[in-house]
């Protein structure tokens, strides 16, 4: 099943979701600036086991938490975005609050770091941070942003695709140790178990 809202939403969009698409973007006629405004609310995407979520706007609190195959993009989240996470991609174009990716022992997470700030948000116990490294990283975050540029006309997703080369050195990608020797993360076990520590 494929969900289209024109308008905003309230908490647990997406909860237990297992397949299809919800895409939520803001009225055409919206005053406000999508990217900077919180457009769906706390715990979404909870549990999720499959399917694929654009929100064109901000997400709350607790995003993504426990999602095992759920992939998303979002444009900004509140605090403990990725939380107990154990699979699944998760894109945020603008910023977050605190403690991401805390217990979070499975999937990929990127964020766009316009602020400068990213690594202070992280809580590091299992996680680790690193730019994207690979073509097969570099073309999972474009593609998921263009399918989010195509679903919801995202003047966020859109200036950054214009750009490309400036924004994608911005995105830091949040890698547990389950993912280390990934395509789309390639990372050295020995970093990741020296992260850990």
């Amino acid at each position: 099943m494929n969900l289209t809202l024109v308008g905003e939403a309230n908490d647990y969009v997406g909860k237990g979701m297992n397949g299809g698409e919800i895409v939520i973007k803001p009225f055409e006629n919206a005053t406000y600036e999508a990217s900077k405004n919180v457009i769906v609310g706390n715990t979404c995407l909870y549990g999720a086991s499959g399917g694929t979520a654009y929100v064109n706007g901000i997400a709350g609190e607790r995003f993504a938490v426990r999602n095992s195959k759920g992939i998303a993009v979002i444009e900004g989240a509140g605090d403990h975005c990725c939380e107990y996470m154990t699979g699944g991609v998760v894109v945020v174009l603008g910023g977050v609050g605190r403690n991401v990716g805390a217990g979070m022992t499975g999937g990929l997470g990127y964020f766009l770091d316009e602020a400068g700030d990213f690594q202070t948000r992280v809580n590091p116990e299992i996680v680790q941070v690193q730019r994207v490294l690979t073509e097969a990283g570099a073309q999972q975050l474009k593609g998921l942003i263009e399918a989010h540029a195509d679903r919801t006309s995202s003047p966020k997703a859109k200036a950054i695709l214009a750009d490309w080369d400036c924004y994608l050195p911005k995105f830091w990608q949040v890698v547990p140790p389950s993912e280390a020797d990934s395509a789309e993360a390639g990372v050295q076990k020995d970093k990741v178990a020296s992260a850990v520590k």
